[in-house]
């Protein structure tokens, strides 16, 4: 009988010490932090690290390494399916159900043709825990923005889109870059890469825009880049089109450039997958260098592939 006391003694001693260790860096913070109506003010001059606190208003650590963190955990709020672009683990149930780490990912400023000014704020969100570790390199960052106009000496926020899709690895999205897609309109851009130990690293280019009422990816550009391949590689850029007269929603010239070589099917150099517009090319041929355009127009509700893509081909060995 003293035994059996002992173990529920030891039981709910070592229950009580890990609530209380969950305690110690997850807040409980209630279900009004996803909400997407929320409003928010903060006075100028901009603060990025409190107005992130101020919006996720967790238990904050800050390490010498630079490594800056909001943990905390929702209880009440309802999970929703987030897109990983990953597509290996599976979507992202958030928020996490062990706890959230939420870092400022980035902090952009514009202004528009009459003046006004605007900043976004992005965030990565990933599972929270003490040492703020970011694992597992098949798991996107979830990405989040809040975005704030200028009003007298102060910045109000205008929208607030706690999650929005997971790009990137080890729990750690890209950085976003903004891009005027038409006149006073901006949206942003996510270079996406990823790859396993030692493989090839492929990219892809994510356009992400206000659309219906809030942000989505309007546009995905596949084979953007290739990159920690021995022997081929290419990489993209775009350009906007403005001299065909579209007041919104403005064409892209995506143009990828690169180099093609033959894999000598050794451990470790196998054949990449290739652009479809250069895989005629790459069953005949060994070794050719080329040059790829293409042109993305909106259709109703996202971009796609307009025309037919030109190729260029140049130092093609047999």
């Amino acid at each position: 009988m003293r035994l059996i006391y002992i173990v529920f003694f030891l039981f709910g001693f070592s229950t009580s010490i890990l609530s209380q260790s969950e305690e110690t860096y997850l807040k409980k913070v209630s279900d009004t932090i996803l909400n997407t109506s929320r409003t928010l003010k903060v006075t100028d001059p901009f603060n990025a690290e409190k107005t992130t606190e101020k919006l996720f208003p967790g238990k904050l650590f800050h390490y010498p390494d630079k490594n800056t963190f909001i943990n905390w955990i929702c209880k009440t709020c309802k999970s929703e399916t987030y897109l990983d672009v990953n597509e290996i683990n599976g979507d992202q149930s958030f928020p996490y159900s062990e706890g959230v780490a939420t870092r400022i990912l980035e902090k952009i400023d514009y202004s528009d043709s009459k003046g006004n000014q605007f900043k976004l704020l992005f965030f990565n969100h990933s599972i929270g825990d003490e040492d703020g570790s970011q694992v597992s390199r098949f798991t996107g960052g979830l990405l989040g923005l809040a975005k704030f106009a200028k009003n007298g000496n102060s910045w109000e926020m205008k929208s607030f889109q706690p999650a929005i899709t997971a790009f990137g690895s080890f729990s750690q999205s890209p950085k976003p870059k903004l891009v005027q897609i038409g006149e006073d309109q901006y949206a942003f851009t996510i270079r996406h890469s990823n790859g396993g130990p030692g493989a090839p690293y492929y990219g892809y280019l994510y356009l992400i825009a206000g659309f219906d009422g809030k942000y989505q990816t309007l546009m995905t550009v596949d084979y953007y880049s290739l990159s920690n391949s021995p022997n081929s590689d290419w990489s993209s850029s775009y350009t906007i089109v403005t001299d065909n007269g579209k007041k919104f929603f403005r064409d892209f010239i995506i143009t990828t450039s690169g180099t093609y070589r033959k894999a000598k099917n050794t451990e470790d150099d196998y054949e990449v997958d290739v652009p479809e517009e250069i895989a005629a090319m790459a069953k005949t041929k060994k070794e050719f260098d080329f040059v790829i355009e293409k042109r993305f127009s909106f259709k109703g509700k996202k971009y796609t592939l307009v025309d037919k893509p030109s190729v260029k081909f140049s130092k093609i060995k047999q």
